[in-house]
């Protein structure tokens, strides 16, 4: 039976009163399969494996089956998450690549900034574009609203250039 985690921050917490986790070092000697990974984060063994030929995850084979560790557990919350903020899996795959290698969290950091400025400014410009064709929808019903209640005959949508 896995003891459940606490978030990445966090050293200990209660899992039921009076009974805490145990270290971090401890933690990080578990192992998981990739159905029970898959059952914890509501995804498909596929879905894992995809990852994995994506590079993102690099389990230990035991024989032919996989063994997931801590770290593997850690990298799969972070895809999920990148996914949420609409990063590609290249993106996260950088970010990874970057700990990597930098060996320290500050130049992933400083990266992570950037594409999510990046991600902020290209949802602002969506919702602007968002905005405007609402506005334009708006346009068009009211000036469809007006031709029915009046009767007008002319069926044609408003030519671009016409004043609203």
């Amino acid at each position: 039976m896995r003891i459940p985690r606490p978030p990445l921050a966090m050293s200990t917490v209660s899992v039921s009163p009076g009974r805490p986790l145990p270290p971090a070092a401890e933690r990080a000697a578990n192992t998981y399969s990739i159905s029970e990974l898959a059952q914890e984060f509501a995804l498909t063994t596929r879905a894992i494996r995809f990852y994995e030929d994506e590079g993102l995850l690099a389990p230990r084979r035991r024989g032919v089956a996989r063994v997931y560790g801590e770290r593997e557990r850690t990298r799969i919350k972070l895809i999920l998450r990148g996914k949420r903020l609409g990063l590609s899996l290249s993106e996260i795959r950088e970010l990874f690549d970057i700990y990597a290698t930098a060996g320290n969290e500050r130049a992933q950091l400083t990266k992570f900034l950037q594409m999510l400025a990046d991600r902020r400014a290209m949802l602002d410009q969506q919702r602007e574009d968002i905005d405007a064709v609402l506005a334009e929808i708006a346009f068009i019903e009211r000036d469809c609203r007006r031709r029915l209640k009046f009767g007008t005959e002319s069926a044609g949508v408003v030519p671009e250039n016409e004043d609203r």
